[in-house]
C-alpha cells in the first residue's frame, strides 16, 4: 500500500474527516496520513484505542514515535496521558494498551541509522522556552543529526520571517489555528512540506503545533 509516499509533493490533510481505518486489533483503529507498506509499513497515524483496548506485544523493528493526544495510553511499563510524548527506538517491545480509550500521533520506522535514544516526555509539565521572534515559545522534544522535534507554542498574532526548509517541515495542529500564505489550518491539520520548500507562517488566535524539520531529504529522493 502506498499512500502519499510522494515525500517530494506537499500534503494537506484535515485529520478530523479522514475516515478511520480498522486495524489487526479489535478496538484499534488508524486515520491513515502517509503509508509505505502493509500491516507492516513505514507510516504516520492518528491512532483510536477504544476503552479496554489492547495490542499485541510487538518489536519496533524500525522505531516508533507516539505523541499522546488524548486520554491515557498505556503499556507494561506505565500509564502515559495526553500530552505525553514517547520515543521506542528500533529493538524495543511493549504490549500497549488503554483502559479509559485515547487517541495517539504515531510515526512508524522512520528512525535514522543510530537514533537509539529512548525517551518519555510529558509535555504538559515541562517548561518551553523563548522562540526566535516574540511571541514564540519551544518545547525541544527530540534531535538527531539534522532532525528536530519540538513543540511551539504561538501566542496571537505572531509572525516569523519566510524560511526554507532544509529537510522539509512535518506540523500537526494541536491547538488554535495555523497559518501561512498558502492558507488556515485549524486544529487537526496535518501539514507535510517538502525538502526546500518555503513559507511565511504566522497565527492571528495563537495554536499549538507539533513539528519535525530535517526528515524528508531522503524521502525526497526516493
Amino acid at each position: 500500500m502506498e499512500l502519499h509516499s510522494d515525500f517530494s509533493a506537499r500534503v494537506l490533510i484535515d485529520t478530523r474527516d479522514a475516515p478511520w481505518v480498522a486495524s489487526p486489533q479489535p478496538g484499534v483503529e488508524r486515520r491513515m496520513l502517509d503509508r509505505v507498506g502493509d500491516e507492516v509499513a513505514r507510516a504516520t497515524s492518528i491512532v483510536r484505542y477504544a476503552p479496554d483496548s489492547v495490542f499485541a506485544e510487538h518489536e519496533h523493528a524500525l522505531g516508533e514515535e507516539i505523541l499522546v493526544l488524548s486520554g491515557v495510553f498505556a503499556d507494561e511499563h506505565g500509564e502515559y496521558p495526553a500530552g505525553t510524548y514517547l520515543r521506542n527506538p528500533p529493538g524495543t517491545r511493549h504490549a500497549p494498551r488503554s483502559s479509559a480509550g485515547c487517541e495517539l500521533f504515531v510515526k512508524l520506522r522512520q528512525f535514522q541509522p543510530g537514533d537509539d535514544r529512548q525517551l518519555c516526555v510529558d509535555t504538559r509539565a515541562a517548561a518551553f522556552l523563548p522562540g526566535l521572534v516574540p511571541g514564540l515559545q519551544v518545547l525541544p522534544l527530540h534531535e538527531f543529526g539534522g532532525e528536530h522535534v519540538a513543540l511551539v507554542r504561538w501566542a496571537p498574532g505572531t509572525r516569523f520571517q519566510a524560511h526554507t526548509h532544509w529537510g522539509g517541515e512535518e506540523i500537526l495542529v494541536l491547538e488554535g489555528v495555523f497559518s501561512d500564505e498558502h492558507g488556515h489550518y485549524p486544529a487537526g491539520s496535518w501539514l507535510r512540506s517538502p525538502h526546500l520548500s518555503r513559507h511565511q507562517p504566522f497565527s492571528d488566535p495563537g495554536c499549538l503545533i507539533y513539528v519535525k524539520v530535517g526528515h524528508l531529504q531522503q524521502d525526497s529522493a526516493r
